[in-house]
This record gives C-alpha cells, structure tokens and sequence, in this order.
C-alpha cells in the first residue's frame, strides 16, 4: 500500500451540500434568503465548492441560482446538482440537464446509478442504458463548456453487489469528460476499512484503464460513520469530501463538515481551509443552526458549547496544570472556548478556576474558603440547585461566601394573589417590600401572572435607585418538579435566564412553593444584572445614594 493522503500531507477539496442535501433534513425548510445568506458565510469561511440545489426540481432553486449569480464571491465555487438524463432520452432533449445549463454554474455534479439493483428495480432499466445515460449526459454537459462532478450513487452497495459494473459507471463518466468521481455511500451503512478499501481499488483501476480521474465521498450517517468514512476515504487518496455544516441531511444526515474540517487539517495534515479561516468554524455551525431553526447540539464534536467543558473535579485539577490533560486541541482553533462547570462533582480546583474567571483575588481562596464554597455547593446540589445553567447564581454564592458581595438590597417581604371578573382571565397582583440602605420602599403592580407581577413590583421599587436596570429583561423561565412522588408538596427547580448589556445570565431558586423559588431566582438575577452594569452606569451617569 503507498503512502496515504494524509502521509503526503495534500490538500483536501470541501465540496458543502448544506443548502440541497442539508436541506433534506426532516423539519428544515430555508428560505430563497437563507440560502443566500448562507452561501456568503461559507464563502467567508472559505470552503471550495457549495452546492446550491437542483435546478428546476422547484422554484426555490430555480429563484436561488438566479440571485446568487449575482453575488460575488471570494473563495467558492457555486455548484448545480441534478441527474443524469432518463431512460430512453437523449441527453440534448432531456429538460432536466436544460435547467441544469440554465443555472449558469460552472460547475455542475450529476448523480447516476452504481449499483446494478438500482438500476433495474429503483430506475427500471437495464444496465447498458444507465451506462448511455451517464455518459451521454456527463459529455453533453461537458460539450456545453461546464466542468462536472459525477456522483456515483449507492456506489459502496454496488461495489459489494457487483464490483465490475460499479467501477464500469465510473469508467462512462470518466471517459466522457467528468473531472471528479465521488464515491457515494447513499444508505450509510458501510464501514470505514470497507470504504478505505474499496476507494483504493478504485483508483488504482482506473489509473489501469487510463483514466486517473481524482476521486470524491460523500457519506450519509445511518451506521453513525460519516465522519469516519469520510477521513478513511481520504486516507486511501480521496481528494474532495463532500458532506454538510453539522451534519444536516436525510434520515440521520451527512458527513459534519464541522467535524471533518478540523480533524483533516488538525490531526491529518492536510489543508482544506484557508488557516486563519479555522477559527469560524463554531460561529458558522451555530449560524447555520440558528437560520435552520434549531437548536445547536452542545456535545457536537469541536464546535459544540460543551465540546470543552469540564465538570469533575480531577478533571479540572489536571487541567489547571496542563490544557492537554483532557484537551484534545485548544478550543480556540475552532473558534470554540473552555468552560468549567460546577456541580456536585466539583473539586477545590473547579472554585479555583472559576474565582480566576470571575476575576477575584486567588488570595480570598485561602484559608480552606474554596473546601467550605464546595461544602456549600453540595449541599444546594443535594436539595436540587442546579449550577450548570445557572453561573449566575454560583457566582454570587461564591462572592457572598468569600465576603465580597455587597447587597444592593434586602428584602422585606412580599404578598400574592390574584383576582378576576367573569369573563376575563384571572391578573396578578404582587406586593414587595424591600430595603435599600435606610430607605424601606413599599410597592405594589400587576402582572400577566405571579412571577411577572413579583419581576414588576421588585422593579419598581428598585428603579429610582438603579436607573440601569431599565436595559435588563426576563428572556426565560423554566420549572421542573424535583420529586413527582410528593404530589403538590414537591419541590420545584426555577431557573430564569436573563439578558442586558449584551450579556446573557441564568439564575436558580428551589423550594416547595413555586413562588419562594421564583423570588430566589429572580432576586439573583437582578443582583447579578447590578453587579454587572454598576460600573458602567456609573461612568454614565452621577452615583445614586446608597448603590452597590
């Protein structure tokens, strides 16, 4: 075996179907708009070719080749997808090969049959006319002045089914005129010294017959393999691998680019990204995640918000003395970020590391304060805190507990209750009582329910003494019952998220009654916001009596 594509250290093409094969995956639907706006990252991030959809399959596609003909891009090259010519239809006459020249792309990517059960039962024709139509169809495009990429559909399953008619529909194209052969695993189920293999002997036959035309994968993700044919692929020579921003496509999607960017040019030495381009890899995979509408997966490898989050306690302990304890790569070659959470499982080195982030004094750690914060932590983690989604709150308990937290009010008490005529919902109505210095402010407001009315009235007392908190909002409210078992006496977890001054916070109360855990929480994120903006504000505006 000669030296792989990773030991001769050779540049890798990235061919991106985010916007035809992406858009495939169930409950994703972009807009003309978001296509475009996609294109232009993926420009940005430099990737080589993006395929832009199927012209004439719809009028979206059609409507997209349009308006991106228009753009003007830097790094990549527009590519238009669509299929061979029909049985029985001459590649000039057949209108699907028409739109495809109607788009304008230089480069087009026909798919055609590899496998012989395909041919016969999926198209119902007969081997020798799937031979004709691929190369019929790649020659006439080529005669049209476009560049094409033929991909060998269902190729690995024809590869094992009958190997000879396989690779001879590689042969029709490449003799035809076709610049690159991607080799399709289209059901995802094979695996990667399967795929290695079976793209070594390819090319080395084609070579035999005359034709090295270079080669290509693109991997589905049914096996949960993607990733790892993409890069065996390219370990036996492959030079294009094609797949999607987070791995979006049909069934159980493609080949996460996400992933296969960084591990080519990371861990196998070979380039596929501009250098200075890695880095936004984790903003284009959220961005992405945000125009398709769904919710970014936090575990995605190298991308993910968790994919450098450490949470045990030993963990962290190596990680303080060397990153590369429990570090694959530094987290800002992805354009990713470290984080240490605190939990149950926490250590003294997990205060620690957070203290240094939260931009406290080391020294008020000593003196056993980090073993009595984590005493403390426990003890809330066992009645049913919650930290991890609530930093806020941790941060205030690590500043209260170290003697550096400076109230900005106490409260006095408050009062709930609701009332409705007939025919209209029921309105909240709450009353706070709260301390600010000497002065005892006494409020009262309405609310569209209890915890709004609560937010409503704690504001109003607080608003002539801190000006700023008119830029802070609610975003978010979440309650989970902790012990179902206990009915209606059962503890809740409240955690509310904030937002202001360009921040996002969250925050956590627990309780039996909802109301007392809503007030924990809330009243945290209103000293956590303070806190924050204090000395903004301040900057901006004379320093109100008796503030922070």
């Amino acid at each position: 075996m000669g030296p792989s594509q990773a030991q001769r250290g050779l540049a890798v093409e990235i061919y991106d179907t985010t916007l035809r094969d992406g858009a495939q995956r169930e409950g994703i639907s972009y807009s003309v708009h978001d296509k475009l706006r996609i294109l232009e990252r993926l420009d940005h991030l430099g990737v080589g070719f993006v395929e832009g959809g199927w012209p004439g399959a719809n009028p979206k596609d059609s409507e997209f080749f349009r308006l991106a003909s228009r753009l003007r891009l830097h790094h990549t090259v527009l590519v238009a997808f669509g299929s061979t010519c029909r049985p029985g239809t001459q590649a000039d006459r057949d209108t699907n090969l028409r739109a495809l020249l109607e788009a304008g792309t230089s480069v087009v990517t026909l798919f055609g049959k590899s496998w012989d059960f395909q041919v016969t039962t999926g198209l119902g024709t007969t081997e020798p006319e799937n031979l004709r139509m691929i190369r019929d169809s790649v020659a006439f495009l080529v005669q049209q002045g476009r560049q094409v990429f033929f991909d060998a559909e269902h190729f690995f399953d024809g590869y094992r089914a009958d190997r000879d008619y396989a690779l001879a529909t590689l042969l029709a194209a490449a003799k035809a005129g076709a610049q690159r052969l991607v080799l399709c695993d289209t059901n995802g189920g094979s695996l990667p010294d399967q795929v290695g293999a079976a793209a070594r002997y390819a090319s080395q036959w084609l070579q035999e017959q005359g034709y090295p035309v270079p080669l290509g994968i693109h991997a589905h993700n049914d096996g949960g393999l993607a990733v790892a044919n993409s890069l065996a692929a390219v370990a036996a020579g492959i030079v294009q691998v094609q797949g999607t921003i987070n791995g979006y496509g049909e069934r159980c999607g493609n080949a996460d680019l996400c992933t296969v960017i960084p591990n080519l040019q990371l861990k196998m030495g070979c380039p596929c990204l501009p250098a200075e381009k890695l880095a936004q890899l984790t903003e284009i995979s959220r961005f992405v995640a945000e125009t398709a509408n769904l919710s970014p997966d936090s575990h995605q490898p190298y991308v993910g918000r968790s994919a450098f989050a450490h949470k045990g306690g030993v963990h962290v302990s190596a990680l303080l003395k060397a990153p590369q304890c429990y570090e694959h790569i530094e987290p800002e070659r992805v354009g990713n970020r470290r984080r240490v959470l605190v939990s149950d499982l926490a250590g003294a080195s997990n205060v620690r590391y957070k203290a240094v982030e939260y931009g406290l004094d080391e020294a008020a750690l000593q003196g056993g304060a980090a073993q009595r914060t984590i005493a403390v932590l426990k003890q809330l983690e066992n009645e049913g805190h919650s930290f991890e989604g609530a930093e806020a709150s941790f941060e205030l308990l690590l500043r209260r507990n170290l003697g550096l937290l400076q109230e900005p009010f106490q409260l006095e008490g408050f009062r709930l209750w609701a009332y409705g005529a007939a025919g209209t919902g029921p309105v909240a109505e709450a009353t706070v009582k709260v301390r600010i210095g000497d002065e005892v402010i006494h409020t009262v407001a309405e609310g569209d329910g209890p915890v709004n009315a609560l937010d409503r009235a704690l504001r109003q007392a607080l608003q002539t003494h801190f000006r700023e908190l008119a830029e802070m909002r609610l975003t978010d409210y979440k309650v989970r019952v902790l012990d179902e078992k206990d009915g209606t006496a059962a503890r809740v977890r409240v955690l509310i998220q904030s937002s202001g001054w360009g921040r996002t916070w969250g925050t956590v109360g627990v309780h039996a009654n909802i109301i007392e855990a809503s007030w924990q929480a809330l009243a945290d994120s209103i000293v956590y916001g303070l806190m924050v903006a204090r000395p903004r504000a301040e900057q901006l505006s004379p320093p109100v009596e008796s503030a922070i």
